[in-house]
């Protein structure tokens, strides 16, 4: 063959993504015998409720459910969804046309991107941010516009510098996640009221990933929370973090009908409607009760003090009004980089952490430590550590 094959350019535009690069090395140092200890990424290990698994397994059972099913998800997941915005968000969404079930939350970055994204559309990425937003516009070739979160400005965006700085008529979508991963940040309504009203005075989609706000969070807010938000935001949301649900892969998405329209055009292209079984588990999984948060945010809360000291013992600063799955650490100065301090612990003291130069420049200085591990299985990785670094 006298050509050689290429790529598309969009190949070429990203990397494998760094967990997945990770996660092959940590397998062969693990074939090797090293036994890491995993504080890397945000899998819950714990199972959903007990009910959510049986209502699986009953379903499962059952001879027709193993169809085909509709791409806008059935009528009682559709409902299911909008009965738990009402009830501890008060947003009030029409289940048949303002809610899109989703294959996870990522899979809606993609979908929202390619619904709204032209080829040189400006897209405005928090960094540092989750890397899928990054990716994913350039996937879009959407031209990248960095918006800068700073611990001095407490993580938060300065819009007003943003319209200053950035050609925002170019910009069609901004991301936002609130409490934000990897920082742990907090939403406030003042803050999310700011953000609709910079979308609308710009005509730019707010696209608000919302996974964490049922975790070590007594205070869950929507973006959909602030009036006239609908107008000009999406918001993600997702069963994964708060239900123990990560790999079901069940999440939603709730906008205007014409957002909505325009998403699932998209998604109807690329994927189908979700096993049955598994709407009918969700659904079960979205009447929780409050005791099931709070029997949840209770091991997390005792795994967070854990995490708060192997921060200390790395020598590492933080905010203890951090909310979500993680802890975000600064990195002592005499650090030569998060990637170096993270090499260290994985190569010398068998744990797993992660640098926080993945999620962009401005985290270089910072680590992030995972709470999805046992309390056994944090306290070994606090002591290995204490004795190897």
């Amino acid at each position: 063959m006298n050509k050689t094959i290429q790529p598309a350019d969009r190949v070429s535009a990203i990397q494998e993504y760094y967990f997945s690069r990770k996660l092959k090395e940590i397998a062969g140092l693990n074939a090797g015998g090293a036994d890491i200890i995993s504080l890397g990424i945000g899998g819950p290990d714990r199972p959903p409720h007990p009910d959510v698994i049986e209502t699986m397994v009953d379903e499962v059972q059952k001879p027709g459910n193993h169809s085909y099913q509709p791409g806008i998800g059935i009528p009682q997941f559709r409902k299911a969804i909008a009965d738990w915005y009402s009830r501890w968000y008060g947003v009030s969404l029409d289940p048949a046309t303002e809610v899109q079930p989703l294959i996870g939350s990522k899979e809606g970055i993609l979908h929202i991107s390619l619904a709204f994204l032209n080829p040189g559309d400006g897209v405005l990425v928090p960094n540092p941010g989750y890397p899928t937003y990054t990716s994913v516009s350039r996937l879009t070739q959407a031209e990248i516009f960095n918006y800068d979160l700073l611990e001095e400005n407490g993580w938060m965006p300065d819009l007003e510098l943003m319209e200053s700085t950035l050609p925002l008529d170019k910009i069609k979508l901004m991301w936002i996640n609130y409490p934000h991963m990897p920082t742990g940040t907090p939403a406030t309504l003042e803050l999310f009221e700011k953000i609709v009203a910079f979308g609308k005075k710009h005509g730019i989609v707010i696209a608000h990933d919302n996974p964490y706000s049922f975790i070590l969070n007594d205070r869950p807010l929507s973006l959909l929370q602030v009036e006239g938000a609908k107008e000009i935001a999406i918001e993600l949301n997702s069963l994964s973090k708060s239900h123990n649900m990560a790999g079901w892969r069940m999440a939603m998405m709730a906008s205007n009908p014409t957002f909505i329209n325009w998403v699932f055009k998209v998604k109807s292209n690329i994927d189908s409607g979700q096993f049955r079984p598994m709407m009918l588990a969700a659904v079960k999984a979205l009447e929780s009760t409050p005791e099931w948060y709070s029997e949840l945010n209770a091991a997390y809360s005792s795994r967070r003090l854990l995490a708060e000291q192997i921060m200390t013992q790395l020598g590492c600063t933080f905010d203890r009004n951090q909310r979500g799955l993680f802890l975000w650490g600064r990195i002592p100065d005499t650090e030569k980089s998060s990637e170096s301090l993270a090499d260290k612990a994985l190569y010398n003291a068998r744990v797993f952490i992660t640098p926080g130069f993945i999620f962009g420049s401005n985290g270089d200085r910072y680590i992030r430590i995972s709470l999805c591990a046992t309390e056994d299985k944090l306290s070994e990785a606090l002591q290995r550590i204490k004795d190897n670094l």
